[in-house]
């Protein structure tokens, strides 16, 4: 679904630059990002003069294959997504989003699985979130690395992870806490249980920009955005001051899981 809006300003964005395309992945309803991004599309068009749509994204999949192909000028992207734009496609790191300093990634099983810990995963089937995903694939993948699964199964968003666990399709489920507790209690007479916890805390989503944006574009956009009234910044979610999130652990983690990614659709599934 895409809405465009024309605008006029003072200091507009090249003549080959007439078009900017913002890209938000968004789990859950499209209609209520489109409301949400709507002030944001309007300030920016009036500023750059630029055509201005906004693109949601039902999951990373879909994100990826736009940002491949350098579709998005702008990206809100989640921070195993914003890793891989910045690593693998040269996109611009631009702002931090929100930070949740207790995000972390974990596996959870239903309370009445006898599943205890991640060896006992060996031969076993689990549900991840869709390529790009941290918390949902890059991190359960690094820690499950070096086992042998039963199957791996794939679900576009992390609330159709824990249904496959509750289920019973899949023995356990690769989301983040936050995901977990916003979801769980959805799937009514089940219960679950946390069965592992990275240690280490998923960093925040990212603000990117396209390297086929030219610079002084580029720089221009980043003024408008941090000149934008806190209540519209506050709305969207990223921090205007703050330093740009350091993603070294995370494009590590990804670049050991792009090894076997290839390998999660055979069966069995040989993590090494």
């Amino acid at each position: 679904m895409l809405f465009i809006v024309a605008a006029c300003s003072t200091e507009k964005l090249s003549r080959k630059q007439v078009e900017l395309v913002v890209g938000i992945v968004n789990y859950e309803d499209s209609k209520q990002t489109l409301k949400k991004f709507a002030r944001f599309k309007e300030y920016l068009g009036n500023k750059t003069k630029a055509l201005v749509q906004l693109e949601p994204a039902f999951n990373e999949s879909i994100a990826i294959e736009r940002i491949q192909r350098q579709s998005w000028s702008l990206v809100f992207a989640p921070p195993g997504l914003a890793a891989l734009a910045s690593t693998n496609y040269k996109y611009e790191l631009l702002f931090s989003l929100n930070i949740n300093v207790d995000s972390r990634a974990c596996l959870v099983v239903r309370s009445d699985s006898s599943l205890r810990d991640l060896k006992d995963l060996q031969g076993k089937t689990v549900a991840l979130g869709t390529p790009g995903a941290a918390s949902g694939y890059y991190f359960p993948l690094y820690n499950l690395y070096g086992l042998t699964l039963k199957e791996v199964l794939f679900a576009p968003t992390p609330s159709e992870v824990i249904k496959l666990v509750a289920d019973q399709q899949a023995d356990v489920g690769a989301v983040s806490w936050e995901e977990f507790n916003l979801y769980h209690t959805k799937f009514n007479n089940v219960e679950f249980r946390v069965l592992f916890t990275d240690s280490h805390n998923v960093p925040p989503g990212a603000v990117l920009i396209a390297p086929n944006v030219e610079t002084t574009n580029r720089d221009l956009i980043k003024k408008y955005m941090r000149e934008a009234s806190p209540t519209l910044i506050q709305e969207i979610g990223y921090i205007p001051n703050a330093d740009v999130p350091d993603y070294k652990y995370m494009s590590a983690v990804i670049d050991r899981v792009a090894r076997i990614a290839t390998r999660l659709s055979s069966k069995p599934v040989r993590l090494f």
